[in-house]
């Protein structure tokens, strides 16, 4: 299965390549180009977006717009590009959970795979958790220690997809017993965390970021296989003991499937160099994410490996079912 997945997604990329050049014999774009964010306005995906888009928008001569069509976990947004037009005028923005889809969403109205062209990653980000800091441990090793000593004592909040997968993965690797509180959004644990209410809780950077200068939290590690440059100072899972859990989240653009060749490697060369400046480094850390610069064969070859990821976490039962 994993397999059959991957030579669909390649075959895809292959298709891509090989398309007719007749799109790209008129200059690109001639007129403005419409990024579909499949969230709702003000998240992380589409404030990187429309950084992103400024960008793009100064260095092709066009305007950029973004369009938010949130629904369904991203799958609304996400059907309205892969039955649009592939000439270059309608991409779309999307998180890691475009490939998770796949195994969350029982009809998908779409392949994750095969109904998409990949262009590039704006950006990665970890995971991280977050402590109150009147919990009776200090550090990852510490909570360790205490969660072994005090089984299922301890209770940890998650979000969404990703930070529950990222929460019970590290349970099961740890070998604790640890309760997960799923929530509604991270804003809705945010009360209870700082209270005190819940000693643990998985986040995204940002909002972990944004809950510092209060000084009721404190975070103990990251997600991604290396620290992260907006936070250099906290130390992963693996340093803290936990090496076989690792969650690398990104935000993607993405054309319907057959995007020409010659529009796909343009905005994957515009991608990567704009995420190469200083002014977009600085400012994508002030977003708490980190820059992600990534050639299409390494995007196929990232993406086919995270169809295999998420369809071994959905059999080990460490993804909702659909």
């Amino acid at each position: 299965m994993n397999q059959k997945i991957g030579r669909r997604l390649l075959g895809g990329m292959a298709l891509t390549l090989a398309a007719p050049r007749a799109f790209a014999q008129a200059a690109w774009p001639a007129r403005p180009v419409r990024i579909v964010v499949a969230y709702a306005p003000g998240g992380g995906t589409d404030i990187t977006t429309r950084a992103f888009a400024e960008a793009l928008g100064q260095r092709f001569g066009q305007t950029f717009v973004v369009e938010n069509r949130p629904g369904a976990n991203g799958v609304v947004g996400t059907d309205a590009v892969a039955r649009s037009a592939p000439d270059g005028y309608t991409l779309l923005a999307v998180t890691s959970t475009h490939v998770m889809n796949r195994q969350m969403v029982a009809r998908l109205p779409f392949d994750p795979a095969t109904d998409f062209t990949p262009i590039g990653l704006m950006a990665r980000y970890p995971l991280v958790l977050m402590m109150n800091v009147d919990a009776p441990f200090s550090d990852l090793p510490g909570l360790i220690a205490y969660a072994r000593a005090n089984p299922g004592q301890l209770a940890h909040a998650t979000s969404d997809a990703q930070s529950s997968y990222t929460a019970n993965r590290f349970a099961q690797a740890a070998g604790l017993q640890l309760t997960e509180v799923p929530y509604r959004g991270s804003g809705a644990y945010l009360g209870d965390l700082t209270g005190g209410h819940l000693k643990l809780a998985w986040g995204s950077p940002a909002t972990a970021m944004g809950l510092l200068p209060g000084g009721r939290m404190k975070i103990i590690a990251v997600s991604s296989p290396q620290r992260s440059a907006t936070m250099p100072d906290v130390p992963t899972l693996r340093e803290g003991g936990v090496p076989d859990v690792e969650f690398d989240g990104w935000f993607g653009l993405f054309g319907p499937a057959r995007l020409p060749e010659a529009i796909t490697v343009q905005l994957n060369t515009a991608l990567n160099e704009i995420a190469a400046t200083p002014a977009m480094q600085a400012r994508l850390r002030s977003l708490a994410v980190d820059a992600a610069p990534m050639d299409l064969a390494a995007l196929a070859r990232t993406l086919v490996r995270e169809e295999q990821l998420w369809a071994e976490a959905a059999r080990a039962g460490l993804l909702p079912k659909p």
